[in-house]
């Protein structure tokens, strides 16, 4: 019998103890409930902070590719107008070229008092070539410009 009220005491003890742990537990959930509500609520701010930051770095990132591709396109068409200007040049050199070697020749034939009437078709020639050079020349400048004035046109023309 006496063990029996030893285990019944035993037995209040524990449940007393579990009893005043649960109370304690209670009110550590109470305490900490209100504590939580602030971090939410930081934590909701610091997640809408990102949202908005990330939404401003693709807002940022498309701005920067069609700013990239745009000028990709202007240093494209700008080594085309190069191109065809380096080609000009070229021509203009190679026929000037044969202009004096054609002068030279005519000198030389006009020196010995010797007329060569091929020698002054060849030379007009040259000289004619040299001249369609020198305007396809200054045509890819004209278009180079042209090419450059064209947006800054529309661009006056829009803000009008």
């Amino acid at each position: 019998m006496q063990e029996m009220a030893e285990l019944e005491r035993r037995i209040t003890a524990a449940l007393e103890r579990i009893g005043a742990g649960l109370e304690g537990l209670t009110s550590v959930a109470a305490l900490a409930e209100p504590a939580e509500n602030p971090l939410q609520a930081e934590l909701d701010d610091e997640k809408m902070a990102n949202a908005q930051l990330t939404e401003r770095l693709r807002a940022v990132k498309e701005r920067d590719a069609a700013t990239i591709a745009r000028l990709e396109a202007q240093v494209e068409k700008m080594t085309r107008q190069l191109d065809a200007q380096g080609l000009e040049l070229q021509r203009m050199r190679k026929t000037t070229i044969q202009l004096r070697e054609h002068l030279r020749s005519l000198r030389t034939a006009q020196s010995e008092n010797v007329a060569e009437p091929h020698l002054v078709n060849k030379t007009m020639l040259a000289e004619l070539e040299a001249l369609r050079a020198t305007r396809l020349s200054e045509m890819a400048e004209m278009d180079e410009i042209l090419s450059e004035l064209t947006p800054l046109i529309e661009e006056a023309r829009a803000d009008a």
